[in-house]
C-alpha cells in the first residue's frame, strides 16, 4: 500500500502543480486587443501596445499576446529616443514602434500575426532588458524603403521597367525616377539584378553595378502608370525578365534593436523588411536566433531586408543562430564584430584620448570600468599589450577618454588603436540557409570560440569572411578558435565580386604592413565540408597561425564561367602551421594547387595522396 500511496500522492501533487502552472500562465497572459489594438483595421496599434506593456510590468513572467491578424504601427504616438546604433546612420531621434525598457522575463507571442510598419520606424527596441523572448510573427512594411522593378524591354538606347506603383509609389521629377512614401521621398542610388527565374543575384554584377558606369545620367519617361522607360546607353544591360532592386533611402533604424540587455531569444520570426539592419545587438550578452528568417514577403519577388540580416556588435556570452534563412538582403546575412577605435593622443601615462572612426559606428559607450583592452599597432595589427579600463568618459559623440589601471605600453602611439576584448562573444551558426543576397554570407571577427556547421551557402560573394581591421571599417576581432565543418558551399558562391571576396572562404584582415612573424588570426579548422567550385579560389588565407583544411570534398561545377583573378585553389599568405590532408576531388576541379606568399614551405604539411601543386 505504501508505494501505491506514494505514487498517488506524487501524481496528485504533479496534477495540482500543472493546474496551478496553467492558471498562473493564463493569469500572466496580456492580450493587446484588450487595450484597444484591432487587427485588420489599419488603426495605429502603438498606444495599445504601450498600455499592454505597462500591464505586463505588474506581472511575473508575463506573455504579451497578439491574437492572429494584421496590426499596423504608425510613428504618431510612438516613443522617440536618441540611440547611437552600430553600423547605422545616426539620424536621431529614433522612432520606436514597440519599446521595451527595463523589462524582465517577458515573452512577446505574436500568434502568427504580421506587424506592418509605416514610414521610418524601429519595430522592436530592447533596452536594459533580460530574459526576453519574441516569437511567432512577421514584420513587414506597407511601403518598403527599397523598390523592385521587372525588366520588360532592353535596347541599346533604353530600358523599360515595370513597377508595382501601389507597393512602390513613385513620382517623376526633372526626368528622374523618385520613390515616395509615408513621410519620405528619395532618389534611387544603386541597383542589383536578380535572375527572374532562379531569384539569385546575376553572376558578375555585384558591386560593379548591373547598369555599368555613368547610369545616373539616364532620363526617365513614364509610358503609362507603373511602366517606366529609362533613356540611356547603359554600359551594361540587364536581361529581360530580371528583377532589379532599386536601392534608396538611409539605413537609420534597425528592425529589432537590442542594447545593454541579456538572455534574448528571437524564435519563429520572419523579417520581410526594415529601414536598416535586420537584427542588431550591441553591448548585450547571450542572444539566440532560432528559425528567424529574413526573406521576401509573398508580395515581393526578391527584396527582403534593407541591409544586414543580423549584426552583432560588441557583445559577449554566446550568440546562437540556428535553423535560420536569409534571401534577398542588400548586405551580409550575418556580421559579428567588435569596434576598434583610434588613439588621438596620450594625455597621461595611463590616459588616452580616442575616437570612433566610422561615421555609422559612433556615440556608443565603448568601454566600462573593468573591461579588458588590447593595444594594437595599426600598421602590423599586432597586439602590443593589454590593460584594464578604470574609467571611461565621453567628450562628444565621436571622442572619449579611457583611463587604464596601469600605464599604456610605450610603443603605442597616436594613430594606433584599441580593441575591447571583454565585449567579444562566442558564436555558433548551424543549420542555416544562406541563399542569394547582395554581398557575402557570414562575416566573423571575434576572439571568442566560433562554430559554423551544417549550413548551406549560396552567397553571391564569399560564403565566409574572417576579417578584422583598425584602419578602414574599424571592425575588430582577431579570431582564436574557429571550426567550419559539415557545410555545403553551392555553385553560386563567389559568382560576383564584393570587398574581400578572395575565395569561397576568405580570411582577409586589413593589415597595411604584413609581418609573418606576428599572425593576426589563430586556430582555424575547415573540415568535412562540401564545395562546388566553378572557379579556382576555394580558400584564401592571410596572416593565420594554425590553419587546417582537411577531409573536404571539392566537386567541380560547370554552372558558371570562371572569372576570378586568383588562379589557385588555396592561397596562403603570411601563414604558418598549415595542415592539408584527406581532401577529395571530383571532376576537373580547377587548379588543385597551392600558392604560397610570404609563407615558408616548411610551414605547410600536406597529407598523403593529396597531389597538391605549389
Amino acid at each position: 500500500m505504501r508505494p501505491n500511496g506514494a505514487n498517488t500522492f506524487w501524481v496528485g501533487v504533479s496534477l495540482a502543480s500543472l493546474a496551478l502552472a496553467w492558471q498562473s500562465s493564463r493569469a500572466a497572459e496580456v492580450r493587446v486587443t484588450d487595450f484597444g489594438a484591432k487587427p485588420e483595421s489599419r488603426r495605429n496599434a502603438v498606444a495599445a501596445v504601450q498600455k499592454a506593456l505597462e500591464a505586463c510590468r505588474k506581472l511575473e513572467h508575463p506573455v504579451l499576446v497578439f491574437p492572429p491578424g494584421r496590426y499596423d504601427f504608425w510613428p504618431q504616438g510612438c516613443v522617440e529616443k536618441d540611440y547611437f546604433e552600430s553600423n547605422t546612420t545616426a539620424n536621431n531621434p529614433k522612432r520606436l514602434g514597440i519599446f521595451l525598457e527595463n523589462i524582465h522575463g517577458l515573452t512577446v507571442d505574436c500568434g502568427g500575426s504580421t506587424l506592418v510598419f509605416h514610414d521610418r520606424m524601429q519595430p522592436f527596441t530592447l533596452d536594459h532588458c533580460t530574459g526576453i523572448g519574441i516569437r511567432n510573427g512577421a514584420i513587414d512594411w506597407d511601403i518598403p524603403l527599397t523598390a523592385e522593378a521587372t525588366v520588360e524591354a532592353v535596347t541599346g538606347d533604353y530600358l523599360d521597367l515595370r513597377i508595382d506603383d501601389r507597393q512602390f509609389p513613385y513620382v517623376m521629377e526633372g526626368g528622374k525616377l523618385v520613390f515616395v512614401g509615408e513621410g519620405w521621398k528619395s532618389r534611387w542610388w544603386d541597383a542589383m539584378e536578380f535572375d527572374g527565374k532562379t531569384l539569385r543575384v546575376v553572376p558578375g554584377t555585384g558591386d560593379n553595378g548591373c547598369l555599368g558606369q555613368g547610369w545616373r545620367q539616364y532620363r526617365a519617361e513614364e509610358l503609362e502608370k507603373g511602366r517606366i522607360r529609362l533613356h540611356h546607353r547603359f554600359d551594361r544591360r540587364p536581361a529581360v525578365g530580371s528583377v532589379l532592386v532599386l536601392r534608396h533611402s538611409e539605413r537609420d533604424h534597425a528592425g529589432l534593436f537590442v542594447t545593454d540587455s541579456k538572455d534574448i531569444t528571437i524564435e519563429n520570426v520572419s523579417l520581410h523588411h526594415c529601414a536598416g539592419l535586420g537584427f542588431l545587438a550591441q553591448y548585450s550578452e547571450n542572444v539566440t536566433l532560432r528559425r528567424y528568417q529574413v526573406v521576401p514577403s509573398p508580395r515581393r519577388k526578391v527584396l527582403s531586408g534593407h541591409d544586414d540580416g543580423v549584426q552583432i556588435s560588441n557583445c559577449r556570452g554566446l550568440i546562437l543562430v540556428e535553423e535560420c534563412r536569409f534571401h534577398g538582403l542588400m548586405d551580409d546575412p550575418i556580421n559579428v564584430h567588435g569596434t576598434s577605435v583610434r588613439i588621438l593622443a596620450r594625455l597621461a601615462p595611463d590616459r588616452l584620448l580616442c575616437k570612433f572612426m566610422h561615421d555609422q559606428s559612433t556615440g556608443m559607450t565603448w568601454g566600462r570600468p573593468g573591461d579588458r583592452i588590447a593595444f594594437l599597432d595599426h600598421n602590423t595589427m599586432r597586439t602590443v599589450g593589454q590593460g584594464i579600463c578604470s574609467k571611461y568618459e565621453a567628450k562628444d559623440r565621436d571622442t572619449f577618454e579611457v583611463c587604464l589601471t596601469e600605464p599604456v605600453p610605450a610603443e603605442i602611439q597616436p594613430s594606433d588603436a584599441l580593441e575591447n576584448l571583454t565585449w567579444s562573444p562566442s558564436v555558433t551558426i548551424r543549420g542555416c540557409h544562406f541563399a542569394s543576397n547582395r554581398a557575402r554570407g557570414v562575416l566573423i571577427s571575434t576572439p571568442g570560440r566560433v562554430v559554423i556547421e551544417n549550413n548551406r551557402f549560396e552567397s553571391s560573394g564569399s560564403a565566409i569572411l574572417i576579417a578584422g581591421d583598425a584602419n578602414n571599417w574599424f571592425e575588430s576581432g582577431a579570431v582564436t578558435e574557429v571550426a567550419i565543418r559539415r557545410n555545403v558551399f553551392e555553385a553560386p558562391c563567389l559568382t560576383s565580386m564584393y570587398q574581400f571576396c578572395e575565395g569561397i572562404i576568405s580570411i582577409d584582415p586589413e593589415i597595411p604592413k604584413l609581418d609573418p612573424a606576428y599572425p593576426f588570426h589563430r586556430n582555424i579548422r575547415i573540415e568535412d565540408n562540401e564545395f562546388h567550385p566553378f572557379d579556382f579560389p576555394v580558400l584564401y588565407a592571410k596572416s593565420v597561425d594554425g590553419l587546417t583544411f582537411s577531409n573536404n570534398r571539392l566537386i567541380r561545377s560547370h554552372d558558371f564561367a570562371p572569372f576570378h583573378g586568383r588562379h589557385a585553389t588555396l592561397t596562403l599568405e603570411a601563414c604558418r602551421g598549415i595542415v592539408i590532408a584527406g581532401n577529395q576531388f571530383e571532376g576537373d576541379v580547377l587548379g588543385r594547387n597551392i600558392v604560397l606568399k610570404e609563407t615558408a614551405e616548411k610551414e605547410v604539411r600536406i597529407g598523403p595522396g593529396q597531389a597538391w601543386l605549389h
